[in-house]
């Protein structure tokens, strides 16, 4: 049976270990782990670059590795076997949880994501500065991202767009007065045709009920909006006789709706 090949990337740490279980908490064991880490980072950077394709950024995700390989170097038993194989889940699991706690709600283009993290960056290390008291100006962001004043824009925009908001979310309005109103609440509006529709369901059978040209004046004056003279005129009858032909019509209609 063929053995399996370590990776290039697995150094032979197996002494360090070993001290590093003998060792008390303090500064020898800081050390040790900090050589350790740094012995096997390459490993962990490997195993983040498996994930890079996965819309997120492979200097975070080298981070978040690096976070797996540090619990893994502290919690490590030599006991329990090879470093490698206990290590590798740890990490995988760290970046796993990331892509879980952390992904994206919604795909978006990889340029916006690559924006967002210069625009994050670029803040944050503005905000570290000694004396810093305000909130850095897109302006500022820009020089120190070396980005336009639009690609910082895109890039805030997408820092505010990383989760995607419940439709069952609470306003901001009925958080402040407890009422229970939701975004999905604000969504829509009531069709008015709807009732129309409902209203001239209602009067087709009272106007197939109509006399041929009772019909007829009817869609005269409503649908082709001749005035009732115009109509009497046509007809050759009375202005009076139009309107009470009319008024007729249409409360018999109103009546067969009714029933």
């Amino acid at each position: 049976m063929a053995t399996r090949r370590p990776h290039t990337d697995a150094p032979d740490t197996a002494a360090a270990f070993d001290r590093l279980a003998a060792a008390p908490a303090g500064r020898e064991r800081a050390l040790l782990v900090e050589e350790l880490v740094t012995a096997w980072l390459p490993m962990a950077h490997r195993i983040a670059g498996k994930f890079k394709d996965r819309g997120e950024n492979l200097e975070d995700l080298q981070q978040v590795a690096a976070v797996g390989l540090v619990k893994a170097v502290e919690r490590y038993d030599p006991a329990q076997g090879a470093f490698e194989a206990y290590a590798v889940p740890t990490i995988t699991g760290e970046i796993r949880r990331h892509f879980r706690d952390h992904g994206w709600d919604v795909r978006v283009p990889r340029r916006v994501q690559e924006l967002r993290n210069k625009v994050r960056i670029a803040r944050r290390e503005l905000l570290e500065q000694p004396g810093r008291t305000r909130e850095p100006a897109p302006e500022e962001i820009a020089a120190r991202a070396d980005l336009t004043l639009d690609e910082v824009r895109a890039g805030m925009e997408a820092l505010d767009s990383y989760r995607a908001l419940s439709l069952d979310a609470e306003t901001a309005s009925a958080q402040d007065q407890g009422d229970g109103y939701s975004l999905a609440d604000t969504l829509g509006a009531v069709e008015a045709a709807y009732d129309r529709i409902d209203a001239r369901e209602a009067a087709k059978a009272g106007l197939r009920a109509l006399p041929e040209r009772e019909r007829h004046i009817l869609y005269l004056r409503y649908f082709e909006d001749m005035t009732q003279a115009r109509i009497a005129e046509k007809i050759g009858v009375s202005q009076m006789q139009i309107s009470r032909l009319i008024s007729h019509s249409c409360a018999r209609v109103r009546d067969r709706a009714a029933a």
